[in-house]
């Protein structure tokens, strides 16, 4: 789904070459109907089975948006000339990313480049956000989230996030206790590759809210591998997520999958 960041998150699914607005539908009845067919999100090929989010099996294994590095960017190898793809690596992964903390399902460390703020933290289903440090490449990045994640999860439990919103957090001294204690990893990193490769951030926290009327008391997945035709009345949206009344659903699960949405 795409997302724009207002006063709550603006939701829009993409069918084909149309994008349906889903904030006016919410408290509607929803049927997404799942042809049997998906494409490659890279190649556009037909396959029998969607890799990585939304890939053909050839591409997965060729493309370095698929490498295993894009999910541990602390392993990293384009230092060493065997990134799959080098100048996808200078313009998706050495470039400017940013660390930071965020409140979703409780509180968690991540990373993302400069240029996906807020996207990513609405995809995680964050409720707060605060960037802590701006760093050179992705692979800086995922060696600070590595320290920093032994302080607190790197992760999200989906199923705690669609419960509902958690109570707020002081994000700002969170910051400060990761600062005190990963000050000299910090600097050994900026010893290694420079000064201005690690910058602390003085932002401000950011808020989202999402157009959620019902959280669901059961959390129970949809899945268009068992169920081709879900249907129910949507009762909001949070992350990627349709929360429906009959079960929740990830989208993003499902890129490159054919699907017709019936909204009414």
């Amino acid at each position: 789904m795409t997302t724009q960041l207002n006063a709550e998150v603006d939701y829009a699914l993409p069918i084909g070459d149309r994008a349906l607005p889903l904030n006016p539908l919410i408290g509607q009845p929803l049927e997404l109907e799942f042809s049997g067919r998906i494409y490659c999100q890279h190649c556009g090929r037909k396959t029998p089975k969607s890799y990585s989010q939304g890939y053909c099996y050839p591409c997965m294994k060729k493309l370095a948006a698929c490498d295993l590095c894009i999910l541990k960017p602390e392993q990293c190898h384009y230092h060493l000339g065997t990134c799959r793809e080098p100048e996808w690596g200078e313009t998706h992964c050495m470039i400017d990313h940013v660390v930071y903390l965020a409140n979703t399902s409780a509180l968690k460390v991540g990373i993302t480049r400069s240029s996906q703020i807020p996207t990513r933290w609405i995809d995680q289903g964050a409720t707060e956000a605060l960037p802590i440090y701006q760093v050179k490449s992705r692979h800086l990045s995922g060696l600070i989230e590595v320290q920093i994640a032994k302080l607190m999860s790197d992760k999200t439990n989906w199923r705690t996030l669609l419960k509902g919103n958690g109570a707020s957090l002081d994000l700002k001294a969170k910051a400060q206790e990761v600062e005190v204690q990963i000050g000299e990893f910090i600097q050994t990193l900026r010893e290694a590759y420079g000064e201005d490769a690690v910058q602390p951030l003085e932002a401000e926290i950011t808020t989202i809210q999402y157009p959620v009327h019902q959280f669901p008391p059961k959390i129970t997945a949809h899945t268009f591998d068992k169920t081709p035709l879900v249907r129910g009345h949507l009762r909001g949206i949070k992350g990627q997520y349709l929360l429906l009344d009959t079960g929740v659903m990830n989208i993003r699960k499902f890129t490159g999958y054919e699907v017709a949405a019936r909204p009414g």
